[in-house]
């Protein structure tokens, strides 16, 4: 942490000339605001001080949050004890037992009691003590999934769990998390059914094989997981704890590097899971982008999105594009990913959009993107550990310059060891944002959640509906127009709260 705070500080000098634009203010921004603004100038050059201003800050939502990422490795290390799990001393991945200490695989559990060990399986399942030139951060950051894959077996109620409470601390409202709950059927039926060329049939076929049974399993799993988090929080009990308010919603993932029957049949149980389930708002397709096979079919699950989303209009879509940087992949890799995702993958939202003026006519593509509000999901540490892209190389003021709404997210906090404060912490120092511009990136991710209901706001300047126009943010009662309206629509519900929670922070000021 030390060394990270002393780089942002420098990357916070490069940078200090550089002018944001973002999104205007409300027409009549509070007089909180601007001395909310101005205090947080004031800390710039006192970490401590800022660090203390970011954690208290309200942040809205986090919108790209890979639950297998999200764990910290202390916590997967005492599941894998619990669960009687082997590790490899050599590679640091575990096993399932029998432990054979003979061929290098000891008890996860010795590693509670030996100090070397427990450091080299953290340091392993992390970016924890990571330094460039041994290996890649890329290489680094994926080969952890691996390793620790194991540990989160039958643990997704407790990973929800620790999710909300990291939410909470941090004085989030809401999060989407992102992750396959079908066990794998899905996938089986894809391999059953195999590639066929035409699509329509494709889809009939996977529908007449027991997709939708598999859809519902994944349902049951997502509720169950749902019950377990609760139970861990004692959310029903005489004292709940503070994470029970996280309101959590899942993103449907797609494993985009797998087979393309297999691929074709997640993202057709994406859309059928987000049109069933309530809790389920959406999809993405995930692994990296610059693997074999996702660069391969990548134009053929665009099209295979597109030819589904006719018949699930209503179903939202985040997509990871471009988390790609020059020399990752050839040139040609570089120039198509983003404007696909968003013409022919019909994104909502883009997740990274790192090598955006990379692609053909970039500013045209930005530009699109304001116009159609795409909101891309800013993710600077992960985008600084694994393709190295950070401080004045970041596309975020260029994306900000031209009116595209942005949210900072944390991606797989547990592996990167962050969390969103300190991806608000980045924001501010290696990008030189004020608090106004946080604000509103803050606003902007409860804006583009793909939660249900209909937004507080009637425009991009933060002015609010007639039913609520007249309120005041204050606990004192509502008028009954604007109860109504927030009790039926949880979007707009959060976004009060979140502006109550502003009012509070800013008169600290």
């Amino acid at each position: 942490m030390t060394s990270f705070r002393k780089r942002s500080v420098v990357l916070f000098v490069l940078l200090s000339s550089f002018v944001f634009s973002q999104a205007k203010p409300a027409p009549a921004a509070a007089s909180g605001e601007a001395r909310t603004d101005r205090y947080m100038q004031s800390i710039r050059g006192n970490i401590p001080l800022l660090t203390e201003f970011l954690q208290e800050m309200p942040k809205g939502g986090d919108l790209h949050y890979h639950l297998s990422g999200g764990v910290y490795a202390e916590t997967m290390i005492g599941w894998a004890a619990e669960g009687k799990l082997c590790v490899t001393t050599q590679t640091l991945e575990l096993v399932k037992p029998p432990c054979n200490e003979g061929a290098g695989n000891v008890p996860a559990e010795s590693a509670l009691s030996n100090p070397v060990l427990y450091r080299q399986m953290v340091d392993a399942w992390s970016m924890r003590n990571w330094q460039e030139g041994h290996e890649s951060g890329h290489d680094h950051f994926f080969d952890t999934f691996e390793k620790f894959g194991l540990s989160n077996d039958g643990h997704t109620g407790d990973m929800l769990a620790e999710a909300a409470r990291r939410a909470a601390a941090n004085h989030e409202l809401y999060q989407e998390l992102m992750l396959t709950a079908d066990g794998g059927r899905v996938s089986e039926v894809g391999k059953h059914v195999g590639w066929i060329e035409d699509f329509k049939t494709m889809r009939e076929t996977l529908l007449a094989n027991g997709l939708l049974d598999a859809v519902a399993t994944g349902s049951k799993n997502i509720a169950e997981a749902e019950q377990q988090r609760d139970a861990a929080l004692q959310c029903t009990g005489a004292k709940p704890e503070p994470a029970c308010k996280i309101t959590q919603r899942f993103i449907y993932q797609v494993l985009r590097g797998l087979s393309k029957q297999v691929v074709f049949a997640q993202i057709l149980a994406g859309f059928e899971m987000a049109s069933r389930d309530p809790h389920v708002v959406g999809f993405n397709l995930v692994m990296p982008e610059d693997y074999y096979v996702p660069m391969r079919d990548y134009d053929l699950h665009m099209r295979i999105i597109d030819f589904l989303k006719p018949l699930y209009p209503k179903v939202h879509i985040s997509l990871h594009a471009g988390e790609l940087a020059p020399g990752l992949v050839p040139p040609d890799g570089l120039s198509f990913h983003i404007r696909e995702a968003v013409e022919l993958g019909h994104a909502d939202r883009i997740g990274h959009g790192v090598d955006v003026m990379e692609e053909d006519n970039a500013l045209d593509l930005v530009k699109e993107m304001a116009k159609r509000k795409v909101m891309v999901e800013i993710n600077l540490t992960s985008n600084d550990v694994i393709l190295g892209i950070r401080g004045k190389d970041h596309p975020l003021a260029t994306y900000m310059k031209y009116g595209v709404p942005v949210a900072l997210s944390t991606d797989d906090e547990g592996v990167s060891r962050s969390d969103l404060s300190m991806e608000y912490m980045r924001g501010a120092t290696d990008q030189g944002l004020t608090y106004a511009q946080l604000k509103t990136m803050a606003r902007t991710s409860l804006e583009h959640a793909f939660v249900s209901g209909e937004s507080l706001w009637r425009d991009e300047h933060f002015a609010r509906v007639k039913q609520c126009a007249a309120d005041r943010v204050a606990p004192e009662k509502l008028s009954e127009g604007c109860q109504s309206y927030l009790r039926a629509n949880q979007k707009a519900m959060l976004q009060w709260e979140l502006e109550k929670q502003f009012g509070a922070f800013e008169s600290r000021w």
